[in-house]
């Protein structure tokens, strides 16, 4: 198969979490993207027995004798574009453009609030905060350097659709910048409950862009990925309409 993006899924709507052929967003001989559901995380977690991406993997083999392996992670909350390498040589270079910040990674998110202004970056170190009930990331003039770069794409009387680039790759970075400026995002049960208005049972989050340099002469690896169901409600609220999706 030619490497090319697929044809877009049709915008706010959810195809089954389990047949990840229907969620591909590109297919080249080294590289997949697929678009990870929300709620399913990508790897078991230590007391997790319920279903992880790890498991169904094989399914995109495509005749290699391997399945094809994670370049990089989401969250469980979190939907949207997630990269994969098909072998070893693919998953060393993939591995090498994360780490050194080539990796071009667009979200969208809604929360709850108004930021200072129409556009900013947000240079706060964080830190993991680890406690006898679980852990949480923190913002902490001693953790690790940390940046995200966002921009206001619509809202109405109460939420803010938000265009986040993470320009480092911290756990639940976006999640905790937006809530440090006074803006959680909208179902965040962990950094937004002190607010007292979470705006929906579930998170706002999604990984819609992501751009990968992979070949050195030739345009970056693209893929976009469509709005996820449960979040077109309150989009639609900030101005989202099926014409961005496009």
């Amino acid at each position: 198969m030619p490497g090319d993006p697929l044809p877009p899924m049709t915008p706010a709507t959810d195809p089954d979490q389990t047949d990840l052929v229907s969620r591909l967003l590109y297919r080249d001989g080294m590289v997949l993207i697929i678009d990870k559901p929300a709620g399913l995380a990508v790897h078991a977690g230590p007391r997790d027995g319920s279903a992880n991406l790890m498991q169904m993997l094989d399914q995109l083999r495509f005749g290699l004798p391997r399945p094809p392996e994670l370049a990089h992670r989401l969250d469980r909350d979190t939907s949207g574009c997630l990269v994969l390498g098909r072998h070893r040589k693919a998953l060393a270079r993939l591995g090498e453009l994360f780490a050194g910040g080539q990796v071009e990674k667009t979200y969208w998110a809604v929360v709850v609030g108004r930021p200072p202004g129409e556009a900013g970056l947000i240079e706060t170190p964080l830190k993991k905060l680890e406690r006898r009930h679980g852990w949480r990331m923190v913002t902490d003039c001693k953790g690790l350097p940390s940046a995200t770069r966002w921009r206001v794409l619509g809202q109405d009387q109460r939420l803010t659709w938000i265009e986040a680039k993470p320009l480092t790759g911290r756990t639940h970075q976006i999640r905790v910048h937006l809530a440090s400026i006074g803006c959680p995002l909208a179902g965040d049960s962990i950094y937004g409950r002190g607010t007292g208005d979470l705006a929906a049972p579930r998170l706002h989050l999604h990984a819609r862009h992501i751009s990968v340099p992979f070949h050195p002469r030739k345009p970056p690896i693209t893929a976009t990925a469509p709005v996820p169901g449960h979040m077109g409600k309150l989009l639609a609220g900030c101005g989202w309409t099926d014409k961005d999706s496009k």
